[in-house]
């Protein structure tokens, strides 16, 4: 799959979400399944489609008088490029960093903790 160098803004995400979950889908049914949720007008999601296309984060299929969307940029390396982001912007680049914001100011459930555990011995035992 390609990767996008380009940011997909919050906006844009939705469409991809709904991609992600189905595709090929039309503006149309973007429309059903995201605009309408958030009170888009259909040039609305046309103009989301066609940046999306021009950052080559989807493609496009001709379908008789319609279009068809596929995503082209995978959710995994959506959420890899978002993720170090957001670790670059905000915890200059430190998961530990991250897991202590969260740990200090969030409440973990024991779901929570339980699963750090066990990230954490995975790693130990990869070393």
């Amino acid at each position: 799959m390609t990767k996008t160098n380009k940011h997909i803004s919050v906006a844009e995400s939705l469409v991809m979400e709904a991609l992600w979950r189905q595709h090929p889908l039309s503006a149309e049914d973007i429309m059903a399944e995201v605009g309408a949720e958030q009170d888009w007008s259909p040039g609305t999601v046309k103009s989301l489609l066609n940046r999306l296309l021009s950052k080559e984060a989807i493609s496009a299929e001709r379908d008789g008088r319609r279009y068809l969307y596929s995503p082209e940029l995978s959710r995994t390396d959506y959420l890899s490029v978002e993720g170090r982001g957001l670790l670059d912007r905000l915890f200059d680049g430190r998961v530990s960093s991250l897991l202590t914001h969260f740990s200090e100011h969030e409440q973990l459930s024991d779901d929570d903790v339980a699963e750090l555990k066990r990230l954490i011995q995975e790693l130990d035992n990869e070393s």
